[in-house]
């Protein structure tokens, strides 16, 4: 490869943790490009929850936004409309990943296992949002394998919703969203499909990875224009499976590029093809990936919605950066060439160096690890603030990225 990655173990001293001892690590990973110090980034993530995590003591909440005059989180309840409230526990396993740390484990577990009533969930598609960060990497990475009936059950309620006529997932119900008056699908319902995949494999069911394989079929057929660039509600027929309307609610306007849905769909087909390994979907999260990259500014982060980001007025979103980043580190193993894995992996480096600048790192500012996200400018909220769910995509992708140097 024409860049050179040098990652360096040093057993210097065993660290002692409350609960956990673990090897300092310095790592540097570079090209002719840029670099960054991988062990850095993780213990300021790891800084920033010694500071979070004695003040989010109330188990009913979980924390959602930072605002930008604000220092600490701001909690919301545990609702069971709230997609937000598996990120905090996904994070704080992520954090028990990269440090080996017992007290993130502990942490990961207490406030995972508050909403194991969410399981339960059909009135939304969010159950994928709301369990797998929490459940699914409790399984994956703290070895609960106890988590497994509620990961199936919490499947069986998301394949529920899916509309055979339309072949998708219904993301909203009409009294959420009283605009549209039938079937509906976002882009963002594409990160929910791990889910059914993980049931999949964890039952021998197939129906759950029919349902995975055909919505993505569905959704890559509708969801995206010529320009490879996406819309954010698709309205189906929910007879014929029809197109009726296509909008973006959360972008600048309906026919508007949201920076964020296009990178649900970068990560989403990039995980599809992970689980089924058909090449048409790989080779349609390159071309979605790369038109990503093409309407990116030179910092890497992009404004709230790709139309508007022209403006230097206009707030970024560092939770679609930290989105496409993870994905990016996964894709970069599964292309071909050296030459794309070489640009998806130098682009994913780029994104992270970004993101850990002064320019968008929370420390010393606020109690997160990233700043300036935006949630839903459209609808006037969650606007240039601090995100759980951009600093859960962040930290995923420095785990991904300290797993895939390990291997090398």
């Amino acid at each position: 490869m024409r860049f050179k990655i040098f990652f360096l173990f040093f057993l210097v001293s065993f660290v002692s943790c409350k609960n956990s001892k673990k090897p300092t690590l310095i790592a540097s990973v570079s090209n002719n490009e840029t670099s960054i110090d991988l062990q850095k980034q993780i213990d300021d993530c790891e800084h920033q929850l010694e500071i979070a995590v004695p003040k989010l003591t109330d188990l009913t909440k979980h924390p959602r936004l930072i605002d930008a005059d604000k220092t600490a989180w701001k909690e919301v309840t545990n609702n069971k409309l709230i997609w937000t409230s598996g990120f905090y526990p996904g994070i704080l396993w992520y954090a028990y990943d990269v440090t080996g740390n017992e007290r993130w484990k502990n942490e990961a577990i207490k406030r995972t296992e508050v909403f194991e009533d969410f399981k339960n969930i059909t009135e939304h598609h969010d159950i994928g949002f709301m369990m797998f960060p929490a459940y699914g990497n409790g399984y994956k990475i703290g070895g609960k394998k106890e988590y497994k009936d509620i990961l199936l059950t919490s499947a069986k309620s998301l394949a529920s919703r899916f509309n055979s006529n339309v072949g998708t997932i219904r993301s909203w119900s009409n009294k959420m969203h009283p605009r549209w008056k039938q079937h509906i699908t976002i882009i963002d319902n594409m990160l929910n499909l791990e889910l059914l995949f993980w049931a999949s494999k964890h039952s021998n069911d197939s129906k759950f990875y029919d349902i995975a394989v055909k919505h993505a079929e569905t959704t890559m057929k509708n969801h995206f224009r010529k320009d490879l660039t996406s819309w954010h509600v698709i309205e189906y027929d929910s007879i014929n499976g029809n197109v009726l309307n296509r909008h973006t609610k959360q972008g600048f306007a309906d026919d508007s590029r949201w920076s964020r849905g296009q990178a649900w769909g970068v990560y989403g087909y990039t995980m599809v093809y992970k689980e089924t390994k058909d090449k048409k979907f790989l080779d349609f999260a390159q071309k979605i990936t790369d038109k990503y990259l093409d309407l990116l500014p030179e910092d890497m982060v992009p404004a709230w919605d790709f139309d508007v980001q022209s403006n230097p007025k206009e707030e970024k979103d560092a939770s679609a950066a930290a989105v496409v980043a993870s994905a990016l580190l996964d894709l970069s193993t599964f292309v071909e060439s050296k030459e794309d894995q070489e640009r998806y992996y130098n682009a994913a480096i780029k994104m992270l160096k970004s993101l850990g600048s002064e320019n968008y790192s929370a420390v010393g500012k606020a109690d997160s690890f990233l700043l300036h996200s935006t949630g839903a400018k459209s609808l006037g909220h969650e606007i240039d603030v601090a995100l759980i769910y951009a600093d859960y995509y962040y930290i995923e992708a420095l785990s991904r990225l300290k797993n895939l140097e390990a291997k090398k």
